[in-house]
């Protein structure tokens, strides 16, 4: 998903906007999330990136995607772009250093 998203509303107020992009984006992920996953695939990852503008975006991580939403409403910017994008996560095990530190620590 790219898009660039908008505060403003015609019937809505400002907080209500907010809720509504932020409810989006939770569906749109859920959604992708349920999809079927080939074979040596472990979960479905996400890149995603924010900005002001497509050309201003910085990469961010999924669980800020509502952080960046807040402080933009914060900010009072008009409108902001966001691309969420999935793509394929394979899971991978802890070095056995970390596992050593981990159990000494218990």
């Amino acid at each position: 998903m790219k898009k660039t998203f908008s505060f403003s509303h015609p019937k809505k107020q400002r907080p209500r906007v907010v809720e509504a992009i932020k409810y989006e984006l939770k569906k749109y992920i859920k959604r992708e999330r349920n999809k079927k996953r080939p074979k040596e695939v472990d979960f479905w990852d996400f890149g995603c990136r924010y900005g002001a503008d497509e050309t201003s975006c910085s990469i961010i991580h999924v669980s800020e995607i509502n952080k960046v939403i807040s402080e933009a409403d914060a900010e009072g910017l008009d409108s902001f772009f966001l691309e969420v994008l999935s793509k394929p996560g394979v899971r991978t095990k802890k070095p056995e250093e970390e596992k050593e530190e981990k159990s000494f620590l218990d």
